[in-house]
């Protein structure tokens, strides 16, 4: 089976960051050292600087290397508390969520995903990582909710999800699976997609992503080698 693995654009320059960040807060406080008087407000505020650029650092370097495992058989997102499963026979097509406000079409950060059956997907993902993307997606989703009841008019099962979910297919979930496939269903309602990934989990342009999902549903292989290809390119 042939795999490429993706690296996501907000998990690289980790050490970079840490490096510079250490550097910085070194001088700085060697200087203060070395000094009588006591630190200036420039001082203190460059001190800062450096012990964010440290801690972005150290949040990147917690990331999973490899963000996207594209393989012929399947498409995978790598989070930190598991992997997000889609099989190739699972995978209906991707686009830009967008919704529509006035005459306006509003883009998402995000590319969205359309599934076959959810239940198939549902069965691969873990409680634990249900309920961290419905936490960090939640912005993302609030985007295209907030518009579509700009006039105040908003059912509320768009804004809480419920802890009991039957599928089209009359499985029944309970607790973060039923939160999780509420999400779903109500994600379909708004933007047309069942799943999202966020631009940040890319290794670049959400259309580019898209559009490289389209093609591998049509023709996996081939992706899968012209990947391999601009990988080995870059190097």
């Amino acid at each position: 089976m042939h795999k490429v693995s993706l690296r996501a654009s907000a998990n690289r320059h980790s050490i970079e960051f840490m490096l510079a960040g250490g550097i910085c807060l070194g001088i700085i406080i060697l200087f203060v050292t070395l000094r009588a008087t006591p630190p200036t407000i420039l001082e203190l505020a460059l001190a800062a600087a450096a012990i964010c650029s440290i801690l972005l650092g150290f949040l990147k370097s917690q990331q999973p290397f490899y963000s996207i495992e594209l393989s012929t058989l399947a498409f995978n997102y790598v989070h930190k508390f598991g992997v997000m499963h889609v099989s190739h026979g699972n995978f209906h097509s991707s686009g830009v969520p967008f919704v529509t406000q006035g005459v306006e079409n509003l883009e998402l950060n995000a590319v969205g995903i359309k599934l076959n059956n959810i239940d198939e997907f549902l069965a691969e993902l873990t409680p634990r990582l249900a309920g961290k993307l419905l936490i960090e997606q939640r912005h993302i989703f609030l985007q295209a909710v907030k518009i579509h009841c700009a006039n105040g008019n908003c059912p509320s099962e768009w804004l809480v999800e419920e802890t009991c979910f039957e599928s089209p297919n009359g499985r029944v979930y309970s607790g973060l699976m039923a939160m999780f496939a509420n999400r779903m269903q109500n994600l379909k309602t708004v933007t047309g997609y069942d799943l999202l990934l966020p631009a940040n989990v890319l290794d670049r342009d959400i259309w580019q992503f898209a559009t490289i999902l389209n093609h591998w549903k049509l023709n996996p292989e081939k992706v899968v080698k012209d990947l391999h290809e601009q990988i080995a390119t870059a190097r």
